[in-house]
């Protein structure tokens, strides 16, 4: 293995490496239409010439500052052929291209890297997310690793981005917008990502400071693109946690194009890794296609459909967690009695039309319909109690609880029911004149939810029901006999029916030009949004907003090749439906849009390290936010104040280096800091709960040098720890406490049997496969114990309410099969 490299690229993060030569590099990985890579393709330049490895990996010096044509060409592939490519002194590009064997290939291919430049757009291979480990394992597995990305919860696929929550995400499959369930409120709930890892085909991300064609939220934007196949094939993999299948399919006269994916997955593992031990019985499943239908060369149609089922039955049975000191520990044990049973159903349906007016305009139509049903039905009685460990190391029973106190219990219920159906209707379209371009958009959103909330918690401390600590409910006992009925320490109960229909619309221009100083891009835009909220027993009210952004970017005409840029912009997000419901389950349609102005400043390092490519990309950044809707944070459940009587900040600087480390493979280094404090009505500012501080992610590839097809995955995440909240009716003023620090290690070591790089004769059993690996996943590696969220519990002799943690999952073991045919 080549680990000690990582020493040596950390000691390196800001060595700048001086060749002076008037040349420039072009370096990648050649693909094939299965995203396998192809080794020994013949690459040609004016200046010379190579060949990919075994791995599929080239590095090409080409003449700088003038026009280059470069041509790849394999047996049985079409060659490709790069027109007119010119780069910098020194400048260091990268281009994976994917070679065909039945399609006619485009002779000339245009590449522009403009675009990502202004936006600061992070490309993501999709064929690593597809290999790298996590209990959660695709593109959110991977955005987790970025420095800008944040999550304590390895179930979760949800995540925040530099100081934001769960709902300030855009997710775009195929440019159309996808929804996730509302009511799930615990990570082990969801399951499956919206997202199907074997049908991507390229990964968009951007943190922050996007561009206006993107909607209205206030913290980042996931643009995902499906495949278009060339050739009919199939995958499978299989693992204890699940199974998925994908196909892809092509018509005769290339006209009828389909990729489509079923996964099911069970969580089993994990959950019976925790400490609560359960009776765990859940289901989640989902089919997901995407199609394409050339009707001419003009018109294209697309059809995006999802349906998704998570079936989630749980039956808590008991647990025993120890906490507290060395000097001082405790022990908390339970015994349940009842279950959780909650289903949510979702599908999605899009269409959309793609219309080649010419070659410079293109003129598009999208259509999509989401419903959602969802159910909540929980009873769940808890006894518990608080005891004292025995700490003595020789004792046979040493972490077992010797005496016990605080006998209490807790009731648990909920009876919630959701139904939401969202239609969208958008007009996209784009025009380009050399290095110009013209973007704009209309759209067209009604949403249709309808809410019954009911759930309630009933305390009891030693055999006494606790009321809520409010002056209505206080009582003098025992001087006055106290005979009111029981009342709910926490309860709410509330029925919703909420329309809003949206209008929004956004235009942007955008140029590249080519100055003395160096090559320079731009970008400026901007949105508008309408919104019109109504329903039964609910006012109308209509607002709007406009969001102007811009996004500059230099390339210098230096010897090194640096990149440096800058983006501005005003994000607003008007307030979805969870957004307009107070802690009391009411809708309070006066709700304003959240608003945040977006500060950024980037800088990009390419450079060879042991004759491979490097990259070193930095960014600092400031947010400054108003009109801020306050809300608390549970595992993955947010609840909102309802209200926008708060103003925030947050502020950061992040650093990655991402590089061949080994050679053909990718990995990085990335390190990040951030802070996020807000003002509740004018009380002072206090860290909000995403105030995430550090961050470290390692993402690391290697193979054994003489056994090359045994290849190792291995990630590495540190995060400090957040606020842990509060108990209830606790002022977060008052009272402060952070989670301990998260820690992850996930390895994946697999063995390669078939790829592109080996195949077997038509004689063999193996021929028919196109790949085939086996291999291993171990989850926290080094069995930490995290935690995401507390259990307060009541100590009704010392009258002390302890933060009880609870912790996330421990080492797992899971076994993986991958077949592509």
């Amino acid at each position: 293995m080549k680990c000690p490299k990582i020493v040596l690229i950390i000691l390196f993060l800001c060595l700048y490496t001086n060749i002076r030569a008037q040349t420039a590099t072009l370096t990648g990985i050649v693909f094939d239409e299965n995203n396998n890579p192809i080794p020994q393709v013949n690459i040609t330049s004016t200046l010379g010439g190579t060949t990919t490895d075994d791995t599929g990996f080239y590095i090409l010096p080409i003449i700088a500052e003038k026009e280059n044509r470069i041509i790849f060409s394999h047996i049985g592939h079409k060659n490709i052929v790069l027109e007119r490519l010119i780069l910098n002194s020194n400048e260091t590009f990268e281009f994976h291209p994917v070679m065909f064997t039945e399609i006619t290939q485009i002779d000339g291919v245009t590449v522009s890297a403009e675009e990502k430049k202004v936006q600061g757009i992070k490309s993501i291979s999709p064929e690593m997310a597809r290999q790298i480990p996590g209990a959660n394992a695709g593109i959110e597995n991977i955005l987790k690793l970025l420095p800008s990305v944040s999550s304590n919860n390895e179930l979760s696929t949800q995540y925040s981005v530099r100081g934001g929550n769960f709902d300030e995400n855009l997710v775009y499959i195929n440019e159309i917008e996808v929804y996730r369930p509302f009511l799930i409120r615990a990570a082990q709930q969801e399951g499956l990502s919206i997202v199907n890892n074997d049908l991507i085909r390229k990964v968009a991300f951007s943190p922050g400071g996007f561009q206006a064609k993107y909607g209205d939220k206030l913290s980042s934007v996931l643009d995902i693109t499906y495949k278009d196949p060339t050739k009919f094939g199939t995958q499978m993999d299989v693992s204890l946690l699940g199974a998925s299948l994908a196909m892809e399919t092509v018509s005769k006269n290339q006209k009828l194009s389909s990729v489509t994916g079923i996964r099911y997955r069970n969580n089993s593992l994990f959950v019976n890794s925790q400490q609560t031990n359960s009776n765990f019985n859940p289901t989640f499943a989902d089919i997901q296609g995407y199609l394409t239908y050339r009707l001419s060369n003009k018109l294209h149609l697309n059809f995006f459909g999802n349906l998704s089922i998570n079936d989630y039955q749980n039956e808590p049975l008991d647990r025993q967690t120890n906490f507290g000191t060395l000097s001082a520990p405790k022990a908390l044990i339970i015994n349940y009695s009842g279950s959780e049973n909650n289903r949510y159903a979702t599908a999605l349906g899009a269409v959309k039309a793609n219309y080649f007016l010419n070659e410079t305009v293109t003129l598009k139509l999208i259509a999509s319909l989401y419903h959602t049903t969802e159910r909540e039905y929980s009873d769940v009685i808890a006894r518990y109690a608080l005891g004292e460990v025995n700490s003595d190391l020789g004792s046979p029973t040493v972490g077992e609880p010797t005496t016990v106190r605080g006998v209490g219990g807790q009731f648990t219920r909920a009876r919630n029911e959701l139904d939401a159906l969202i239609f969208n209707l958008e007009q996209r379209g784009s025009a380009s004149i050399g290095k110009r371009n013209l973007q704009w958009g209309i759209k067209y959103t009604h949403e249709d939810i309808r809410d019954q909330l009911r759930e309630s918690v009933f305390l009891d401390s030693a055999g006494f029901s606790v009321r809520p600590p409010l002056p209505e409910y206080g009582n003098n006992q025992p001087e006055v006999p106290f005979e009111e009925p029981l009342i709910a320490y926490e309860g709410v109960a509330a029925g919703n029916f909420v329309k809003t229909n949206r209008f929004s619309a956004y235009t942007q221009f955008s140029e590249s030009k080519s100055l003395l100083i160096g090559d320079i891009y731009f970008n400026i835009g901007a949105r508008a949004h309408y919104w019109r909220v109504s329903g039964k027993d609910i006012d109308k009210v209509s607002q709007t907003v406009f969001s102007p952004r811009a996004q500059f970017a230099i390339k210098p005409k230096w010897e090194k090749d640096m990149l440096f840029r800058t983006a501005i912009g005003v994000y607003h997000q008007p307030p979805f439906y969870r957004e307009l419901r107070d802690a009391t389950g009411t809708a309070k349609p006066k709700v304003k849009a959240q608003k945040s102005i977006h500060y950024v400043l980037g800088h990009e390092y390419s450079f060879l390290l042991w004759e491979r490519p490097f990259k070193l990309i930095s960014e600092a950044y400031y947010k400054t936010l108003d009109h801020v809707n306050p809300y608390t944070l549970n595992d993955v459940r947010i609840r909102y104040a309802a209200n926008n009587n708060a103003k925030a900040y947050v502020y950061g600087a992040e650093m990655r280096l991402n590089g061949a480390f080994v050679p053909g493979t990718e990995s990085w280094v990335s390190v990040g800091y951030m802070t996020t404090k807000e003002n509740i009505a004018n009380q002072g500012y206090i860290p909000r709960a995403t105030d995430q501080r550090l961050k470290l992610g390692i993402l690391f590839q290697d193979y054994v040098p003489n056994i090359p097809n045994l290849k190792m995955y291995l990630n590495l995440v540190y995060n400090t720890g957040v606020p842990g909240g509060s108990p209830s009716y606790a002022d977060p003023y008052i009272f402060q406490n952070r989670l301990r620090d998260y820690k992850r290690a996930d390895l994946g070591i697999s063995h390669i049997f078939v790829d592109a790089e080996k195949k077997y004769p038509k004689n063999h059993w193996l021929h028919h496969f196109k790949e085939l690996s086996v291999g291993f996943e171990i989850f926290n590696l080094f069995n930490n114990q995290n935690s995401i969220t507390n259990t307060w519990i009541r100590d009704v002799e010392s009258r002390n309410e302890y933060a009880v943690p609870n912790y996330m999952t421990s080492r797992v073991l899971n076994l993986r099969l991958k077949i592509r045919l």
